[in-house]
């Protein structure tokens, strides 16, 4: 990477930008103001400092740009690493905010006598099929997974899948569709990743960022 190009750093769009906003200034970055416009249709934004850019993407996106080395520092949730499991991805730094946990959950009428100890079958709606497989094959159980990418809760009542492996925070969703969590897979928080093949050609630039992302955690 030559001196004229600047870092990138890749963050969710979402509820956790809006968590990762004082963690940034903490770090000492000041986005642009377009990156605060809601309007706003770009997604690469400069800062204060001339060394470094930002891009807004999907959340699942986050991890991706950061291990093929379109960005070399992002913002991704335990909840898309372990799902993607990406060699060339190094998490240093958790930055302790989106907490969350991922859950498997059924109706509640069902849970009154189910028991998933029991289990040997599941069908399960997600959208973690990777974490959701191996939770389950650890377990000894066979999952088949039904891949999608938003609105899990209405399977089980659609007759879709018995179960659903999703994040959880305050269970509300859960309640509003009759369904209650039964499993515990994972405590989920976000993570400052870095490109590993990024941070050893760009060492001097890199580790000073992981040095500050630290210190902004530290200093809460």
């Amino acid at each position: 990477m030559s001196s004229d190009r600047p870092l990138v750093l890749a963050l969710p769009k979402g509820r956790i930008l809006e968590e990762l906003i004082p963690v940034l200034e903490r770090a000492g970055i000041a986005p642009e103001p377009a990156f605060f416009d809601k309007k706003a249709r770009q997604l690469r934004f400069a800062t204060d400092l001339p060394g470094l850019d930002i891009i807004r993407v999907r959340a699942f996106d986050v991890a991706t740009f950061v291990a093929y080395g379109a960005a070399q520092l992002g913002v991704a949730g335990a909840d898309v690493l372990m799902e993607f499991d990406y060699p060339a991805i190094y998490a240093p730094v958790d930055l302790r905010i989106g907490y969350c946990r991922l859950a498997v959950a059924e109706p509640t009428e069902q849970a009154q006598s189910d028991d998933p100890k029991r289990w040997q079958h599941v069908r399960v709606a997600t959208k973690f099929p990777n974490i959701a497989r191996r939770y389950f094959r650890a377990r000894g159980v066979t999952a088949e997974c039904v891949k999608l990418n938003g609105a899990m809760e209405l399977a089980p009542g659609l007759g879709l899948s018995r179960h659903i492996v999703d994040l959880v925070s305050t269970g509300s969703t859960l309640r509003a569709n009759d369904l209650v969590e039964v499993e515990q897979i994972a405590e989920i928080t976000s993570r400052l990743i870095v490109n590993r093949a990024a941070l050893k050609t760009e060492r001097q630039s890199l580790e000073p960022w992981i040095a500050r992302f630290r210190e902004a955690v530290d200093a809460t």
